[in-house]
């Protein structure tokens, strides 16, 4: 069910105007949630709704692309044995270094965190500046990464500890233990459950999840009172 932190009520008039204000205005929310919660399913919904999307992931992957600044910091810190025998970066490799190991995982973040950081509000501000009404950042380490002060709405995407362990072993092919590892390496979803502004649930069907994603869009975001000129 989709849920949000309650505030205090006005005039139902007043609510109604400040609505139409809002709508008027370029939107910027941060989607995120745990491993295999199911954001990018959100993300793509909010997508079909008219939202612009932005994914931490794909940045994450063009910061470290062959040739780049970051990726040779990688190398530099990790050593070569990171890269695949065409040069660019195994991630799968990098991942099995650093999922275990939180000093690894520690200095992985400080190379990757800063340069995708960057090429995010670069993303975030051309698709303003090209029209977009809501702008969607879909960013797995929202909170651990203390960006959340940066968007004026958060929405998790939400799904029990047993459903999430279940989903990311068969979607990874990953046993149990390498599972609960990677699933421990980020903040605990019940923790940002009580951090994000709104919650979808994700543990029911996918009609369920559909219908919280429209409800959020028609309520709380969906498109401006006037077109853009």
């Amino acid at each position: 069910m989709l849920r949000a932190r309650q505030v205090g009520r006005g005039p139902q008039l007043t609510l109604a105007m400040e609505r139409v204000r809002r709508r008027a205005e370029p939107k910027v929310i941060a989607l995120t949630g745990g491993i295999a919660s199911g954001k990018s399913t959100v993300a793509g919904m909010l997508a079909e709704l008219g939202a612009v999307t932005v994914d931490a992931d794909e940045l994450s992957r063009a910061a470290v692309a062959p040739g780049t600044p970051g990726l040779a910091l990688l190398v530099a810190s990790f050593g070569e044995g990171v890269l695949g025998a065409d040069g660019s970066l195994d991630r799968e490799r990098l991942a099995k270094l650093v999922f275990s190991d939180p000093v690894a995982r520690g200095r992985l973040e400080a190379i990757v965190h800063p340069l995708v950081a960057r090429l995010s509000q670069e993303r975030i501000e051309e698709a303003i500046a090209g029209g977009a009404q809501v702008v969607v950042y879909e960013i797995p380490l929202l909170f651990e990464t203390g960006r959340e002060s940066e968007f004026p709405i958060s929405v998790l995407v939400y799904l029990d500890a047993a459903s999430q362990l279940r989903r990311l072993m068969t979607r990874s092919h990953l046993d149990e233990a390498a599972a609960r590892a990677r699933i421990g390496s980020q903040m605990d979803l019940e923790r940002k459950r009580e951090l994000a502004t709104w919650v979808v649930d994700n543990g029911g069907s996918l009609s369920s999840t559909r219908g919280q994603v429209e409800r959020l869009w028609t309520e709380h975001l969906g498109a401006p009172a006037t077109p853009p000129r």
